[in-house]
């Protein structure tokens, strides 16, 4: 997990409200004909200017010639949102529109038949449905209060209206806003105003859940006993895995580290991955994608994928994972299948008043990259520390054949994408609000993915012996074609 303070790419959305539609069929009584279109001429793209609802994400979207620009609302409030896009060349010729975001992924939006529209995010996987809607409310236009009843009213509200998991967290959250909400007043102090927020979501134990005032104060969730990663830490579970891997082990690196790679004997190989964003130093995702293409390809080479010199099994290690893009995960599962199948199915919650009510699943599929690929036994070590990105690639490799072994302790529990969201007094604040399910409607949203092979990850005990229990275990049972 990365600093909740740190400037990112939300892998949610914030999109919008639009309809003038009905004003226009009401008015072609008292207009001539139009002229009819010639023969064979293509029907012109319909424009997707206006005011767009998503559903579900509480988000506003309007597209008015070159710029799109998102709102996030409540029932209480209405909020400059964070994407402002600025359209990229020429409508397609269905009248898709692309439009480029500073600081993160390009998007498009693409007509989805009378008055609805699909947003999708680069980035991203999977499609957010557009709805016509009226004009913006009037509250969008307004100066929102700072006053610190205000900021409580949309953080609770937004939390009401969005987040999906309170019955499987045991949280009243109807008491919550009962307990604190009369604490709050004119004269409350920032200081007691982050007190009271973060005693609101650090029940939860939920690891997307954050509130940041600045760079110096802020609040990130975690599910119990995890520790976060420090420096030190780190230093000390590379220090294991150089030991554990060999002094003669020579790892290939890409990504500034983040993509490592090392033939062992026996032809295992080990593949580790520790984030899912910010391979260059632009950071952006186009980049991203290069740099992980260029791994990929140095790794799965037709000498360790096809014929004798073939690996015989891949350890692929997600333990020390912060999480970043699901698409960068769903290619990695492109190079360890030769056909296609479901990754998982997402969905988002999209009753503000019920939080059991969702979208319908939207199917995402791992599709075999047309190079080599491997299709060989895998190991997959997992931990508390493999977080969001990494937990769902973890689970788009469920449904490979042979599908991997998973070795080590249950997954952090957290996929969905962090809605972002601002309040008015300039903090900001994040919460999920969306499942990943398998084939057979589950989700692993809290107690995470679990091990088949149960083994300890990055224990005092296992670092201070430089010992790595896990990996021993996927080199065994690879090794022994167990895997």
């Amino acid at each position: 997990m990365s600093d909740p303070a740190a400037p990112r790419p939300s892998r949610a959305l914030r999109p919008a409200v639009l309809a003038a539609l009905a004003l226009a069929t009401t008015l072609t009584g008292c207009t001539a004909p139009a002229p009819a279109r010639a023969a064979g001429a293509p029907a012109a793209a319909p424009s997707l200017d206006g005011v767009w609802r998503t559903d579900g994400y509480g988000t506003l979207v309007t597209i008015k010639g070159r710029t799109l620009k998102t709102y996030e609302t409540t029932a209480v409030s209405c909020l400059p949102g964070a994407v402002t896009g600025t359209r990229a060349g020429a409508p397609g010729a269905d009248g898709t529109l692309r439009f480029t975001v500073p600081d993160s992924a390009p998007l498009t939006v693409a007509p989805a038949g009378a008055g609805r529209a699909r947003m999708a995010f680069a980035d991203n996987v999977g499609h957010h449905a557009l709805r016509r809607a009226g004009a913006l409310p009037e509250r969008c236009a307004a100066r929102p209060s700072r006053d610190p009843r205000a900021v409580f009213d949309v953080f609770w509200r937004t939390y009401a209206e969005n987040y999906p998991f309170f019955r499987a967290k045991g949280i009243d959250w109807n008491a919550v806003r009962d307990r604190y909400r009369p604490r709050i007043t004119a004269r409350t102090t920032d200081a007691e105003l982050f007190a009271v927020l973060r005693a609101m979501i650090e029940p939860l134990h939920d690891a997307h859940t954050r509130v940041v005032t600045g760079p110096d104060r802020w609040f990130a969730g975690a599910r119990p006993g995890t520790v976060l990663p420090t420096a030190a830490f780190t230093a000390r579970v590379d220090a294991a895995l150089a030991a554990n891997l060999g002094p003669r082990t020579v790892r290939r690196q890409w990504a500034g580290g983040r993509l490592s790679y090392a033939d062992l004997p026996g032809r295992i190989g080990y593949f580790r991955v520790t984030q899912f964003a910010k391979y260059t130093e632009q950071g952006d995702y186009a980049g991203d994608v290069a740099e992980l293409d260029r791994a990929l390809d140095a790794v799965f080479t037709e000498a360790r994928t096809q014929g004798p010199t073939a690996l015989r099994g891949l350890v692929l290690d997600l333990r020390l994972n912060g999480g970043g893009s699901d698409a960068l995960g769903l290619r990695i599962a492109s190079r360890l299948t030769d056909r296609p199948y479901l990754a998982y199915r997402k969905r988002v919650r999209n009753d503000p008043r019920y939080p059991d009510r969702f979208t319908a699943p939207e199917p995402l599929t791992v599709r075999p990259h047309r190079g080599p690929v491997y299709t060989g036994p895998m190991a997959v070590l997992t931990g508390r520390l493999t977080v969001s990105a990494g937990e769902t690639f973890t689970q788009s490799l469920m449904g490979r054949s042979p599908a991997p072994t998973r070795i080590g302790e249950n997954t952090q529990g957290v996929f969905s994408d962090v809605l972002e969201r601002a309040l008015p007094n300039g903090w900001s604040f994040g919460l999920p609000n969306e499942e990943f399910l398998t084939a057979g409607g589950r989700t692993f949203d809290g107690p995470g993915i679990p091990p088949a092979v149960p083994t300890p990850v990055f224990t005092e005990a296992e670092l201070s012996a430089r010992r790595d229990t896990a990996l021993a275990r996927a080199r065994e049972l690879l090794a022994g074609g167990g895997a």
